[in-house]
């Protein structure tokens, strides 16, 4: 027989251990519904424990500057993750409690419901356990914000020092809150203020916090918070959600207790402190902001009244920065280099993006050839020059990306039609803008042309355009600025014929150009061309600039595939005549103009100091031209013995400037004019006239009109210049009697007086006049017998800019005053001292 193997097990103890293991999983089914609001109540307690901390939290860390303990971040993380599993177990209640059965002692399901109640279960354990865990002593420690952050710039500004001198004293004045900095892009602002941001992080200046914002394009206010709630410590996930007027509340609570400086770079447009929540800066607080810009309207905006216009580096400065960029061993590597990299920096015209993109590239060319290169392409086409069009244009462009409305932006492309180094003239440019169509003239020209220098103030005030220091009237494009907007005009380089650009370049016949049908502007000014021949096929072509070359013949031919041609100048060339159709036409040294009436679309028409002269023939001509609307041309005195030449009022309203000239014709004694309504200047050269008021005359020039008496029908001039050395009276009182019959007041726009060698002047004016914009009166050579001035005790309004120049110091003792109130405002105005006019 086999072995036999028996076991002995206690009864009792199976029994106990089943019925054990059968009273556990019975009581997570007939106490769930107990357990469930257990842990419901003992939630809420655990919230409302939360709610306590966070609000010490909240109130230690704004009013205190002080942080949070990490283990108290930890633990409210930890109830952050048991509420969200608490709310997915309690949306699964209803539905676990109707599975019960037998007055739930029982489950129609055992398995999901033990499992559902041992869940309920562990979640109350713990929930009790984050319960004790919640008691703490401090929930905060000591967390001073930190002077500041020093950031990554080169130690030195090379070329910049004087300008970051000026920069740091105006920020330290105690009267200076809000300090603004522009320029073009490019020209180192932010390097500045880099600067001075690293100075202050290094405990400079007595500040408690130092914040460094970069704003960019585009910024909200609610990303601005975020960088300045970052750098003093309040940021973190639940602060991240709060709205911006809370998140305002919480940065104004933290900063209204702190000397700070705030540094917003590249700002666009206004930044609205109190909305960010930045208390703004007084001298009580001894707060700073400081921001860059490329806007100048953008510092009116933020209440900057004087910013700082951070300029390019002179030639001196430049070359500077060139050399530390290049480097002394490539400089000496051969003799020819450092004239070549003079020329090479000259390119640059003193803008630091550009010095450093380009010295960088040429730091390891150490060969001549390489530095004759480089001169080469940055004069003849500077894009495709290594890093122009990847490292400085698009900087640059973030410019033109900003300006409202498409208008503005074709009229700063059409500026790079100019050349390079070239000044552009205001007026000028205007009437080719209205040519092009880009700005509308149907509101009349007046109306366009005042738009046109809201433009130019607009791209002067974006630092696209500058204003040239010696002439009002003028601006000027920096060379890189040139280039950049031509690459945009280009479709960034992908047609770079679409715009043909080679003005005062030298050349002498038109430039060969792969495909003209793509052409749509040709600037070509100020070369040595003699003749044009053949035609091109410019079918999209609507600019064509040709003036001030050699220009003696055009073949007749040369237009007749242009059918979009709108703006056509070819002033200062010795053509003899041609015949075209087009809407703006400037035509300096023409001799005839036949068949200008085909002209259909003619709107603009400049004939002033040309060989043609208006006679009854041309008049006609011009009577047909319906669109026409803006017109200056020279006149014979021989044919304004009549009225005649002026019987169409409308052609009599486009007159806006007006040439009597040919001095060495035979002496005409009276020169009758009608009332030309648009003029705006008249030249008059050895002739006697008389006139009726042209109310809308700007500048009058007589130069040797020995026979005049008076000027009485200039009762509305704003600037009057005279030299008649037999001039009497300015306004005759009886000839002037008629014309003052309906309460006009003579000269209210007047704003410069000036008379020079007048003998027999007696008498400007009988009564003193309000001179509203009068802000020059000058007596020069020679008026002795002037007394009486037009004034009174409350003439010229802006009085404080006025002045009164003379050359004769006696002249002074014999001015009869209206009375010691007129004398005691005027006298202290008069002075001998030179002054240009």
């Amino acid at each position: 027989m086999g072995g036999c193997f028996s076991v002995s097990v206690s009864c009792d103890n199976v029994v106990n251990q089943v019925c054990q293991y059968l009273c556990l999983k019975g009581s997570y089914i007939h106490n769930l519904s107990q357990n469930l609001a257990t842990l419901q109540k003992a939630m809420g307690l655990l919230k409302a424990k939360r709610d306590d901390v966070q609000g010490r939290v909240g109130r230690e860390e704004f009013t205190a500057h002080r942080r949070r303990l990490a283990q108290v971040q930890v633990w409210l993380n930890s109830i952050l993750t048991m509420e969200n599993q608490y709310n997915e177990l309690l949306n699964t209640s209803d539905v676990e409690l109707q599975r019960l059965c037998l007055c739930r002692l029982c489950s129609k399901s055992m398995k999901l419901s033990c499992r559902y109640g041992k869940k309920v279960i562990l979640m109350l354990r713990e929930v009790e356990s984050l319960i004790s865990q919640g008691e703490f002593d401090v929930v905060t420690d000591a967390a001073p914000i930190a002077e500041g952050e020093e950031l990554p710039v080169q130690s030195t500004v090379v070329g910049q020092e004087t300008m970051l001198e000026m920069v740091w004293n105006r920020l330290m004045e105690d009267e200076v809150g809000v300090v603004g900095l522009y320029g073009m892009g490019g020209v180192g602002k932010t390097t500045l203020l880099t600067q001075i941001n690293n100075r202050l992080s290094n405990k400079t200046g007595g500040f408690d916090v130092v914040i460094w914002v970069v704003v960019s394009q585009n910024a909200t206010a609610h990303k601005i918070q975020g960088s300045i709630g970052e750098k003093l410590g309040v940021g973190g996930k639940e602060w991240d959600e709060k709205s911006d007027v809370e998140r305002s509340h919480d940065i104004h609570k933290v900063l209204q207790r702190k000397k700070f400086v705030l540094f917003l770079d590249d700002i666009w447009e206004k930044v609205n402190l109190s909305t960010i929540g930045v208390p703004y800066p007084s001298r009580e607080t001894g707060s700073k902001v400081a921001f860059t810009t490329r806007s100048q309207d953008v510092c009116g905006r933020m209440e900057v009244d004087d910013p700082i216009e951070v300029c390019c580096l002179d030639t001196d400065k430049a070359w500077d920065l060139f050399k530390k960029k290049v480097g002394e061993n490539t400089l000496g590597s051969h003799p020819d280099i450092p004239e070549l990299a003079r020329k090479v920096a000259g390119k640059c015209r003193g803008l630091p993006l550009a010095l450093n993109v380009i010295g960088e590239t040429m730091a390891r060319k150490r060969s001549v050839q390489e530095w004759r290169r480089a001169v080469d392409v940055l004069t003849s086409s500077a894009t495709e020059f290594s890093g122009v069009e990847d490292e400085i244009l698009p900087v640059l462009k973030y410019s033109y990306d900003n300006l409202d409305g498409e208008m503005t932006k074709s009229c700063f492309l059409y500026c790079s039609l100019y050349p390079e180094d070239g000044l552009i003239d205001k007026e000028e440019s205007i009437e080719y803008w209205i040519g092009e169509g880009f700005i509308d003239e149907k509101g009349g020209r007046e109306r366009a042309m005042n738009q046109g220098y809201e433009i130019l103030g607009t791209l002067v005030r974006a630092c696209l355009l500058l204003q040239d220091d010696k002439k009002e009237s003028k601006v000027k494009m920096h060379d890189v600025v040139r280039e950049m907007a031509m690459w945009i005009a280009s479709d960034l380089g992908k047609h770079k014929e679409r715009c043909i650009v080679q003005a005062d370049t030298g050349i002498r016949e038109i430039p060969e150009v792969k495909n003209w049908k793509d052409v749509r502007r040709i600037s070509l000014m100020k070369n040595d061309i003699e003749t044009i021949s053949g035609s091109l096929e410019c079918p999209e072509l609507t600019t064509l600039f040709l003036r001030k070359n050699e220009l003696v013949e055009i073949s007749d031919g040369f237009f007749q595939s242009m059918p979009k041609l709108l703006v056509l100048d070819l002033s200062g060339n010795n053509l003899s005549g041609f015949r075209m159709d087009m809407c703006s036409l400037w035509t300096r040294s023409l001799e005839r103009l036949d068949g200008i009436s085909e002209l259909s679309s003619l709107r603009t028409l400049k004939l002033l100091h040309s060989k043609v002269r208006l006679d009854i023939s041309l008049m006609k001509e011009l009577h047909l031209l319906q669109h026409i609307e803006y017109i200056s041309l020279s006149i014979s005195p021989r044919t304004l013995v009549g009225e005649k030449l002026f019987y169409d009022p409308r052609i009599g309203r486009c007159i806006q400037q007006l040439s009597i000239e040919d001095p060495g014709q035979e002496s005409v004694k009276v020169i009758v004019l009608p009332a030309l309504e648009g003029l705006c200047e008249k030249i008059l050269w050895n002739k006697s006239l008389t006139s009726p008021c042209f109310s809308n005359l700007t500048n009058v020039r007589i130069s040797n009109c020995d026979g005049l008496k008076d000027l009485t029908w200039l009762l509305f001039a704003p600037n009057l210049v005279a030299d008649s050395v037999q001039l009497e009276d300015i306004i005759s009182k009886e000839k002037a009697a008629s014309v003052l019959e309906n309460n006009i007041v003579p000269f209210r726009k007047l704003e410069v007086l000036h008379f020079v060698k007048l003998p027999e002047l007696k008498s400007i004016y009988w009564n003193s006049l309000p001179f509203q914009r009068l802000r020059r009166l000058r007596l020069s050579n020679g008026c002795r017998k002037l007394r009486k001035l037009p004034l009174n005790s409350k003439s010229v309004v802006d009085v404080e800019k006025f002045v009164i120049k003379y050359d004769d110091e006696e002249w002074l003792e014999r001015v009869e005053w209206e009375d010691e109130a007129t004398k005691l405002r005027f006298l202290p105005l008069c002075t001998t001292r030179s002054m240009i006019f």
